[in-house]
């Protein structure tokens, strides 16, 4: 199949395959939109089951931070990168640095930070062949309220206001006291919303495929754990999906049993009708790359150098009353959440 003809294509103004033979670096960068800026989006490591799946990952990626810079009000368009996991050519600094290179090749229309796999030290080893790179390591204490380094936490901020302002519309709660979340996922972002949460008097039950991590962070948090294959049909107010994306589909809507998904994962919906399926239900869907978009108005502030941390909080702040906004018009207008998320992102960014 042609990439012209992947359902995932979208009208991508660009989409790079890099190979570098010396290092095994092998590479995708998607650049779904330039209408508000350079293509803004970070880079994932995972080992895909195959070329085309790395492909429809990074375009559905790179079309999400379209939506989410636009809706952000970021001067930044969307773009994504997927360093493709191989176990003959484990992740190595000759391979980020020729990641760095192909990134630098593109003159500034992508800039990259970390995602899935890839941290802020990786970003450093990036830098030494690009300045088109964010999410750089914070040293010092003198530095304490510039912004950079892993947006995990700021991703998290996002995501507990986004998860805020659906539990006011959905439930009529102030705060979540009281509430039930099920997380699914304890990584960098995952375990920050569930201690956010925590200490905000929710009662959680969490999952993650490392189940040690698991069990430590339900100690310190009192959370029950369950099975990562068990953790979608939680009986819970709030499912917070902070995994990998597509988890919500024909297969599992069904088995839901919350009134409400917020959380951090990017692409939830395996299909935008995937909404539909969950409006059926009468299950609120808060649009995911609108929640968790945060972690990017931290990276952009870092590399634009448009101000401190409070002034990067300041930002994220209006993330509840955005989601808050799309409910509310969802409503109003009988659509799926997540349909009206994205038509007021085409219109955004000129797509409409």
């Amino acid at each position: 199949m042609s990439v012209f003809d992947l359902p995932a294509f979208d009208d991508h103004e660009a989409v790079h395959i890099f190979n570098d033979e010396k290092t095994g670096m092998r590479a995708i960068i998607a650049i779904h939109s330039t209408h508000l800026g350079p293509a803004a989006g970070g880079c994932r490591y995972f080992q895909y089951a195959d070329s085309e799946a790395a492909l429809v990952d990074a375009l559905r990626l790179s079309r999400g931070m379209s939506y989410k810079n636009a809706l952000a009000g970021l001067p930044a368009g969307g773009g994504k990168a997927v360093l493709i996991k191989r176990n003959a050519f484990p992740k190595s600094e000759p391979i980020l640095e020729a990641l760095g290179s192909a990134i630098n090749g593109l003159g500034g229309r992508y800039v990259t930070a970390e995602d899935v796999g890839m941290t802020d030290e990786d970003m450093t080893v990036i830098s030494r062949r690009t300045r088109h790179v964010s999410g750089l390591p914070v040293a010092g204490d003198a530095d304490a309220k510039k912004v950079g380094g892993n947006p995990g936490p700021w991703t998290a901020e996002g995501v507990f206001l986004g998860m805020r302002a659906a539990v006011r519309h959905r439930l009529g709660r102030e705060g979540f006291k009281g509430i039930r979340v099920a997380v699914q996922g304890l990584g960098s972002v995952g375990r920050a919303l569930a201690q956010k949460l925590a200490a905000d008097g929710a009662r959680l039950t969490v999952a993650d495929i490392d189940e040690a991590r698991a069990a430590r962070l339900a100690g310190e948090l009192r959370a029950q754990v369950v099975p990562p294959e068990e953790i979608l049909a939680v009986e819970a107010d709030v499912l917070a999906p902070c995994a990998m994306g597509a988890v919500l589909n024909e297969a599992t809507i069904p088995d839901l049993n919350v009134q409400i998904i917020a959380g951090a994962a990017n692409n939830q919906l395996q299909r935008p009708e995937d909404g539909e399926r969950l409006k059926a239900r009468d299950i609120l869907y808060a649009p995911d790359y609108v929640v968790n978009a945060g972690g990017i108005i931290n990276v952009m502030a870092e590399y634009l150098g448009d101000g401190d941390t409070d002034a990067v909080m300041a930002r994220i702040v209006k993330i509840e009353d955005r989601v808050g906004e799309i409910l509310a018009r969802a409503d109003s207008e009988g659509e799926a959440t997540n349909l009206m998320a994205d038509r007021m992102a085409r219109e955004a960014i000129g797509r409409s």
